[in-house]
């Protein structure tokens, strides 16, 4: 169990890392070919109307001008970022806590409030993925392509997909955090918490001050 579970969190955080660099890549490519046909024009009017270079600025824009599916694949990407990373950010505390009047309560009571919000987080996330579902199903009998993508096969479906699936992740996480709080491993939802962070940053700059000034 403890292996698969391992597994599963490595390929995780590879799929985050994967759309986020697909993402990056094709936005920058795209950005690249719908700015770099100008040089070659200019080198070709620089050069006397070179037919080489100005045959290449040809293709440059005409490869930028196939590319319109870009930015559509993008936002796909973005958005299968986004749903993915919600459980991504339940694993890895990276979703911010709003706790500071939970923190003056005892641990007795801050482990009912955990409870509590986590019941409350199952009972969302649980939600939004069985109508995501139904929702997705719709798109599936209908069989409608995505914008700009549909003519290479994929479907709206095929994006939406990930909301089901990247809140019942999210389902499980937390159900994960209820198990621990049950067994007293943790007190609430171990969310990030940013005036820690604020104050580790600033002792962190003033020790460098202080190392400075030495």
């Amino acid at each position: 169990m403890t292996v698969l579970r391992s597994l599963w969190d490595r390929f995780e955080e590879g799929v985050v890392a994967f759309l986020l660099a697909t993402m990056t890549l094709v936005t920058f490519v795209y950005v690249i070919l719908n700015n770099f046909y100008t040089l070659f024009y200019t080198l070709g009017d620089f050069f006397g109307g070179n037919e080489a270079l100005l045959a290449i600025g040809d293709f440059i824009i005409d490869l930028a001008q196939t590319m319109t599916w870009s930015i559509a694949l993008a936002k796909a990407l973005f958005a299968w970022l986004i749903f993915f990373g919600l459980a991504y950010g339940v694993r890895t505390a990276g979703h911010i806590g709003v706790d500071a009047l939970v923190k003056l309560a005892s641990k007795p009571t801050q482990r009912i409030i955990g409870l509590i919000a986590c019941l409350a987080c199952l009972g969302y996330a649980g939600l939004i993925s069985v109508a995501s579902f139904d929702w997705m199903r719709t798109l599936l009998g209908a069989g409608i392509g995505a914008e700009d993508l549909g003519h290479y096969g994929i479907q709206q479906w095929h994006i939406t997909i990930i909301v089901p699936f990247g809140y019942a992740m999210v389902f499980i996480r937390f159900l994960e955090v209820f198990v621990r709080i049950l067994r007293n491993q943790q007190t609430g939802l171990g969310l990030a918490d940013e005036a820690a962070e604020a104050m580790k940053l600033t002792e962190h700059d003033e020790d460098q001050k202080k190392e400075d000034q030495q």
